[in-house]
């Protein structure tokens, strides 16, 4: 039966929802959207989610919001990416202005952390869940199982920097693809289709008429994104001066949106280093606090420098000090807008090249080793999460038993009873907080 063509409100719907079940950075993130998009609805085949994949890879700024990006602008042009892109964040702003101003008012967020002690065993199950998935497909001969092995092997035993491992990949691919083309090429075609039905979007499904490649194109959108960052960036200067504080978090987190290869964890430090030690928008233990919240709400870990902005705004003279929780909130809008303004434009600007060169070898063995890769990196972040969940004090502590049997349940109701994402999420938020509450009582 071939798939029917969602219509404006049926993705509008799906973008909204996922935007507020984005739990568990990037590879819990792209674990849900592979599994509702590909598995489910049929959106798309899975080398196509893959191929959209591997180019947000790349990029700057947080992949798994990038690729929501790429695949709402794919299925409904622009419009699409905007609304992809833009409710894989707003949720997760909104949430965090919610709870900043809780934490400026009361400082007492404690019930967040009970949800999430429940949502992280679960991420990390279904990480686990992911890496299987994906890499049973993506592996097909043994030269890409070595790069998964070796991408594995470098980031957690060598703890080499994210961008060198992808580049690293791509370089392979692209000597493989020129004299071993036979061991890159992409997935084999039809195989998602022989295992979940037709896509939408199949592996032969022409290009859409909007995502081919035009210069004419690529320059109004370059035009367009250099105003929708100079006009704002004007305003404040005009309004606050070039010191404001509104005026210098847009310029810092325009640098830090160009700087996060390899995600929010490799930019956190300089994050750090300019927002408590160089402008002191807030203290060292309140960046501290708010990395909690930004693991403990959906959307993008970098969506922290929303909290950052918050507590910058609230703590600043804007208003003459006299509304801090309203600065706050517009210092949070503000970061948020210029952190992930560089996002749409990567996507708009250069993936309709990346559609364009789909069935080229040359473009695309170097994406096909980068899966490859990327099987090993989530394998990397699988491992990651368990040490930090099970062992939330590290290997000297004791192991957190009721977290350990979360994740047995999880792994169980996913692989076994194939258990939709959702009702994961929200089943292990709910045992968490008894968990949580029982042990306050106790």
């Amino acid at each position: 039966m071939p798939v029917r063509s969602p219509s404006r409100t049926e993705a509008f719907a799906f973008w909204l929802k996922l935007g507020f079940i984005s739990f568990g950075g990037p590879a819990g993130q792209i674990a849900v959207m592979h599994q509702e998009l590909v598995e489910r609805k049929r959106w798309l085949s899975e080398r196509r989610f893959l191929h959209g994949l591997n180019y947000c890879m790349m990029l700057p700024g947080p992949e798994a919001q990038q690729h929501a990006t790429y695949i709402g602008w794919l299925m409904h042009g622009t419009w699409g990416g905007i609304v992809a892109g833009g409710l894989f964040v707003l949720p997760s702003l909104l949430i965090l202005i919610a709870l900043s101003w809780l934490y400026v008012s009361f400082g007492d967020v404690s019930w967040v952390a009970g949800i999430f002690y429940g949502i992280k065993p679960a991420v990390t199950a279904i990480v686990v869940h992911a890496c299987h998935r994906i890499g049973s497909r993506a592996l097909k001969n043994g030269w890409q199982l070595a790069i998964a092995a070796a991408a594995f092997v470098a980031l957690f035993a060598l703890h080499a920097p994210f961008p060198l491992v992808v580049v690293g990949a791509g370089i392979i691919g692209a000597l493989g693809g020129r004299y071993a083309p036979e061991k890159f090429q992409p997935a084999g075609k039809h195989e998602s289709h022989q295992q979940y039905g037709p896509a939408l979007l199949d592996d032969d499904t022409p290009i859409p008429a909007h995502a081919q490649f035009r210069w004419i194109r690529l320059a109004r959108t370059l035009i367009v994104c250099a105003l929708l960052w100079a006009l704002p960036m004007l305003m404040l200067t005009a309004l606050f001066g070039w010191q404001g504080a509104l005026t210098q978090m847009a310029c810092f987190f325009t640098k830090a949106a160009l700087l996060t290869f390899g995600g929010a964890y490799a930019v956190l430090p300089y994050v750090y280093q300019g927002a408590v030690e160089q402008f002191r928008w807030l203290t060292a233990p309140q960046m501290i606090d708010g990395l909690a919240l930004g693991e403990t709400t959906p959307g993008p870990l970098i969506m922290v420098v929303a909290f950052v902005g918050f507590l910058g705004g609230a703590n600043s003279e804007l208003f003459a000090g006299q509304q801090p929780l309203l600065a706050g909130a517009i210092a949070a809008a503000v970061v948020t807008w210029f952190t992930f303004l560089p996002s749409f434009l990567f996507i708009f600007a250069g993936a309709p090249f990346i559609e364009t060169t789909r069935d080229q070898l040359h473009f695309t063995a170097p994406l096909t080793a980068i899966t490859a890769a990327v099987v090993g990196v989530i394998l990397n972040l699988a491992l990651f999460f368990a040490y930090h969940v099970w062992w939330p004090q590290g290997f000297a502590g004791a192991v957190d038993w009721p977290s350990v049997a979360i994740t047995g349940l999880a792994v169980l109701a996913l692989f076994r009873f194939k258990l939709g994402v959702i009702a994961l999420i929200f089943s292990s938020a709910l045992l968490g907080l008894l968990l949580t509450a029982l042990r306050t009582l106790t």
